[in-house]
């Protein structure tokens, strides 16, 4: 597996992983945030590599010192499953 990386030009975080992509699509306003959809393919499914794109994403969420609007379904549950992230969620 390799490092997850932010496609500044595409708005997404992507995590590839046995020649597939994940993604992580966002917007950006300002120092706000917004994860929009989480996309894993199929062929992922089932192997954590989700949380491992998310986890990645937000940890460079933080030290972009941005805050965090979780649109996706995905990412609210992550992060109500990791509340040690809950702090970058924008109130």
């Amino acid at each position: 597996m390799s490092d997850v990386i932010n496609n500044r030009a595409h708005h997404r975080y992507e995590l590839e992983v046995e020649g597939h992509l994940a993604t992580e699509h966002y917007k950006i306003d300002g120092n706000v945030i917004t994860f929009e959809h989480t996309d894993v393919p199929k062929e992922l499914g089932g192997k954590g590599v989700g949380s491992r794109l998310v986890q990645g994403a937000l940890d460079q969420v933080r030290t972009a010192g941005l805050k965090l609007i979780p649109e996706c379904p995905f990412v609210k549950a992550w992060i109500e499953k990791h509340p040690n992230y809950a702090d970058l969620v924008k109130r």
